[in-house]
């Protein structure tokens, strides 16, 4: 049976250079510093608890079956960012807030994401890193941190010179797993390469260095900045 959480809307508003210390004010104009950080294995605790122990990416369908069966995917996760860091490197940012962790973002190429290969318009392209799942806090929404985390994603590919950003689309409208939606994909500049009815593989192609990295912070926000609460993306 799925575990589900709701996803909540990223906020774009009031950015800080990333991966930088940040002061703001908050609504009783009290200073707060807000920062980035990398996933690793000694803050991968901070990740909302439901994401802590979702393995929806990280696993194939059958090994994920087994991992909920076992009662611990905890560790599954904990293995997965593991290989990664010592294989690829970050895969995923946290966003804080005075220390208290506000919201995530996770990324790899389809090598290291098993689920990738699971879908009917699979595979994902060898040159293409692929955007798995985000999310903010409720509690934070409204400060910038989306905008804050998607620069941390844009400078941290760009410096691995990578050419192109693809994801899984949904077009069901249910909302009933870690997906982004088709619609806001392709709003932002995606194109579709492998149509689907319900899973099309959706592809931004990123040109030169220079215009890959404000191409995609400017594709990226608008992505995560126009979620809504009522369309927002649930955890499977």
């Amino acid at each position: 049976m799925l575990v589900r959480s709701r996803y909540l809307a990223f906020a774009v508003h009031g950015v800080r250079k990333p991966g930088s210390l940040g002061r703001t004010a908050s609504a009783e104009g009290v200073p707060v510093t807000r920062r980035l950080a990398n996933v690793t294995l000694d803050n991968l605790d901070d990740l909302p608890h439901k994401c802590r122990k979702c393995v929806f990416w990280e696993l194939d369908p059958v090994s994920h079956a087994r991992a909920q069966e076992a009662g611990d995917p905890a560790l599954e996760k904990e293995a997965w960012v593991s290989a990664m860091l010592l294989e690829w490197g970050s895969c995923g940012k946290i966003a804080y807030v005075d220390s208290v962790p506000a919201g995530y973002v996770l990324y790899a190429p389809p090598l290291y994401v098993p689920r990738s290969v699971a879908f009917p318009t699979s595979p994902v392209s060898g040159d293409a890193v692929l955007l798995m799942t985000a999310s903010i806090l409720s509690e934070f929404q409204g400060g910038g941190l989306g905008r804050m985390l998607v620069q941390g994603v844009a400078k941290d590919l760009t410096r691995r010179g990578v050419k192109a950003i693809e994801a899984f689309g949904d077009l069901r409208g249910d909302g009933i797993s870690c997906m982004l939606p088709a619609d806001y994909l392709l709003a932002v500049g995606f194109k579709t390469v492998r149509p689907h009815h319900h899973f099309p593989r959706l592809r931004l192609e990123l040109k030169t260095t220079v215009s890959w990295r404000e191409d995609v912070e400017v594709a990226l926000e608008r992505l995560l900045g126009s979620m809504t609460p009522e369309r927002a993306l649930r955890l499977a």
